[in-house]
C-alpha cells in the first residue's frame, strides 16, 4: 500500500542549489514511488543543539512522495544519495553537502535504532515547518494531534528563515513546485 511520506533535504557546502536540484531529481527517480510536490527552497540559520553544522547557512526545503518503498529501505536510499552527493558520513553532524531526513511516513509512529518517525525535532524546528506548511498545510502530526500550521504558529524557534525569491530554476528538468507567502529575500550569488 502506498503511503504519503514528506522528506526534508538541506545542505550548507558547496553550490548548495546544485546538491539540493540533485537530491529532489534521484528522489524523484525512486522506484514504486511518485514525487507529488516539492516547496520552494528556503535560506537557513544553521541550528547548532543537534551538533556542529558549521556557520554555512542551509538551503532548505521538502518533497513529498508517494511511495511502496518501506520506511528501512527509504532511509537506505536516502543514505545513499547523501553519500554519493559527497556527504561526509563520519561527521554527520557537522557541515553537509547534502542531508536528507525522513520527516513523515503515512501516519506511522516508530522508533528503531537508526530511524525515528515522525522526526522527533520536526515540531521544534522553522526550517522544517515552513517549507512543510508551504505544501501540506492540513498535514496533522500523528503524535502531537495538530497540524503543521498550527505548529508553526506556536513555535519559539526563533532561527532566521528566508523563503528565495525568485526561486532558482532546476538544472534536473521540471519539478512540481508550490508558492508560498513567505518573506523574500535577495538571491544568492550561487544562482543569480
Amino acid at each position: 500500500m502506498r503511503e504519503t511520506v514528506f522528506i526534508g533535504f538541506g545542505s550548507n557546502m558547496g553550490n548548495r542549489v546544485d546538491f539540493c536540484d540533485r537530491a529532489v531529481t534521484l528522489l524523484s527517480l525512486l522506484p514504486h514511488s511518485q514525487l507529488i510536490a516539492v516547496s520552494s527552497l528556503y535560506e537557513t540559520e544553521p541550528v547548532a543543539d543537534a551538533g556542529a553544522p558549521g556557520e554555512g547557512w542551509f538551503l532548505n526545503g521538502i518533497v513529498q512522495i508517494e511511495t511502496d518503498v518501506t520506511p528501512q529501505s527509504l532511509l537506505t536510499v536516502c543514505r545513499e544519495i547523501e553519500r554519493s552527493l559527497g556527504r561526509d558520513t563520519e561527521h554527520r553532524a557537522g557541515p553537509r553537502t547534502l542531508d536528507l531526513d525522513i520527516l513523515l511516513y503515512g501516519d506511522r509512529v516508530f522508533q528503531e535504532q537508526d530511524l525515528t518517525v515522525p522526526h522527533p525535532r520536526l515540531h521544534l524546528r522553522r526550517f522544517v515547518l515552513e517549507p512543510l506548511v508551504e505544501i501540506a498545510p492540513t498535514l496533522v502530526h500523528p503524535v502531537l494531534k495538530r497540524t503543521v500550521s498550527q505548529l508553526l504558529t506556536e513555535l519559539t524557534d526563533a532561527h532566521q528563515v528566508r523563503r528565495l525569491d525568485p526561486q532558482p530554476n532546476t538544472r534536473y528538468g521540471s519539478r512540481p513546485t508550490c508558492s508560498g507567502n513567505s518573506a523574500a529575500s535577495s538571491p544568492s550569488p550561487e544562482y543569480s
